[in-house]
């Protein structure tokens, strides 16, 4: 599987993310393509598990789902991916949780590096990448949440003790100065705690737009990260905020 995709599917993505319902018909004269063509990019866009078909109409996945976080901001995402995955060497051991930039980053692990294991509570990022092989898995046990395709709870913390690595990927759900980064489901905020203490970095990956969010659950404070990669879209106050605070800032 790869989540590599042309511009009018990128396009049709933005239209169908901005718009969460949409007649196909109307996709196709809004990209000026046929009808024929269209059902093509649909029939591929759902095969990847990034949007779905219903009755006429495409559709965006329910908002808490893998796929549906993939595939908002995923031009962004790609290249947040591709500039993060720099500071992997091959034959490294790292961990990432279950973000959907996160999940990029394991693909281009896969794609670019030799020899690297991921230790990851995602079943997603495991049934990405686990053809390759350029990378091992080690994929944590626990109680599976099926939106979001990861393990959580006492088994998979359990698991954790097992293991320490020098850098951990995660994503965010939010953020604020005051009260740091956001995740939006207790039991996963609780899963990255417990995996940022078996590594020695955390790093986030995340579009700028999170800066622009909150969520109901925290998940670290702003001393707890080390780096961050997103996108020029960050503002200035935000982009000093963070540099002023020893994160280490990269943007593309």
């Amino acid at each position: 599987m790869t989540t590599e995709l042309t511009t009018r599917e990128n396009d049709l993505l933005n239209i169908v993310n901005n718009r969460t319902k949409i007649d196909v018909n109307e996709l196709a004269e809004l990209l000026s393509v046929s009808k024929v063509t269209i059902r093509k990019d649909l029939d591929r866009l759902e095969s990847k598990g990034l949007l779905q078909r219903k009755h006429g109409y495409a559709m965006m996945n329910n908002v808490d789902n893998i796929s549906y976080r993939l595939a908002n901001h995923y031009e962004v995402k790609k290249k947040i991916a591709q500039l993060a995955v720099q500071s992997i060497q091959d034959n490294e051991t790292i961990m990432i949780e279950s973000g959907s930039t996160c999940a990029l980053l394991a693909e281009e692990i896969a794609a670019t590096k030799e020899n690297v294991t991921i230790i990851t509570n995602s079943f997603f990022i495991a049934s990405l990448v686990g053809k390759y092989n350029s990378v091992r898995i080690e994929l944590l046990g626990g109680s599976y949440q099926s939106e979001s395709q990861v393990t959580v709870g006492p088994i998979a913390k359990q698991n954790l003790t097992n293991f320490f690595v020098d850098k951990l990927f995660i994503g965010t759900d939010g953020f604020d100065r005051t009260i740091g980064f956001f995740g939006n489901d207790i039991m996963r905020a609780e899963m990255v705690q417990t995996m940022a203490k078996s590594s020695k970095h955390v790093i986030i990956l995340t579009d700028s737009s999170k800066f622009n969010e909150k969520s109901f659950v925290k998940q670290f404070n702003v001393q707890a990260i080390h780096e961050v990669y997103t996108d020029s879209g960050l503002d200035e106050k935000t982009s000093a905020f963070l540099s002023d605070n020893g994160i280490r800032l990269h943007t593309v």
